[in-house]
């Protein structure tokens, strides 16, 4: 007798953990949410050298609402390491299991790819890769110089991993590789990490903000948060200040958006209005940068934004 295993089946499991969890419903999105399906000329070409190139972005593998406005304007967030997370975030999109090697050849793939699209800023991110002894600390290093060789008027901004439970010379490696921005998400309050980012510490993430400013001060420091998963104005508020206690110059909040049913469910949709407050409410505690609004999120608009970072600085150091 023969026992056969469809592993078509298994590979169709993007979220192998979550499959026991009970659905929630998934609430209709409010007027202000609704975006434009993709489908211009300039998304096509994007995709188009994605794909030439081998290229995974968090664009896709996020389902990120603003890929069709951002593919057609040439602006594409390259993840790298893989598409398959070690981690099992209740929020997120991309794939959760067992990685694939390192490529080798990826950062300069990464790199052509940057100067063939001729990107003025370019965000990188990645996968949580906790099944490395550096957490893949050198492979970003690599892909930030790759990236300064082929396209070396490109500002680059990254958005990394937490490194948890590596050697503090890991972030040290990411640091020293000199990216114009260091982003690293918060994404939540801290009561709300071990149902939705139980993967991660909240205080750890808090502290590797603080040790890129410590070890490169005039590097800029970012963080986003999504709200919208129960959190209350309170919580939020403290952690825009702990943000600022750890240095970082460039806030961004955004709605959390339900990727299927067996993910952490929306409590409620955060109003325009109300998001347009927080900022306030963040500028006032400091912020260099913050962008605030449902449809935010990291790297969205983010060339645009580090411009605008950067003349802040200027302003501020001239006053």
């Amino acid at each position: 007798m023969a026992t056969v295993i469809d592993r078509a089946s298994a590979r169709a499991a993007r979220h192998p953990e979550k499959q026991g969890r009970a659905e929630s419903p998934i609430l209709a999105k409010p007027p202000w949410l609704k975006v434009r399906a993709p489908g211009s000329a300039g998304y096509g070409e994007t995709r188009r050298i994605v794909k030439s190139h081998g290229l995974v972005t968090v664009c896709e593998e996020a389902a990120c609402p603003n890929i069709g406005e951002c593919w057609t304007q040439a602006h594409a967030t390259m993840m790298i390491m893989g598409e398959t997370c070690t981690r099992a975030c209740a929020f997120c999109n991309v794939a959760t299991g067992l990685p694939r090697p390192l490529d080798p050849t990826e950062p300069e793939r990464v790199a052509q790819a940057v100067a063939l699209m001729a990107l003025k800023h370019v965000v990188i991110t990645s996968v949580d890769r906790d099944d490395l002894a550096d957490g893949g600390a050198a492979h970003f290093a690599a892909t930030v110089r790759a990236i300064r060789a082929a396209a070396p008027a490109a500002t680059v901004e990254i958005l990394t991993p937490d490194f948890l439970r590596k050697p503090v010379a890991a972030a040290e490696t990411v640091i020293d590789s000199a990216p114009d921005v260091f982003n690293h998400n918060l994404e939540t309050v801290p009561r709300l990490y071990l149902s939705i980012r139980p993967g991660a510490r909240y205080y750890h993430s808090l502290r590797l903000l603080e040790r890129v400013k410590e070890r490169a001060p005039d590097m800029f420091t970012k963080s986003g948060l999504m709200v919208g998963l129960g959190e209350t104005r309170e919580e939020v508020m403290q952690v825009m200040d702990d943000m600022r206690c750890a240095g970082v110059d460039f806030l961004t909040i955004g709605q959390y958006l339900q990727p299927s049913r067996k993910h952490a469910a929306i409590d409620r949709f955060v109003t325009p209005e109300e998001f347009a407050g927080l900022e306030t409410i963040a500028r006032a505690k400091g912020f260099l940068m913050v962008s605030s609004s449902p449809l935010t999120r990291s790297s969205h608009h983010a060339g645009e934004d580090f411009e605008r970072l950067r003349d802040a600085r200027r302003a501020l150091r001239a006053a």
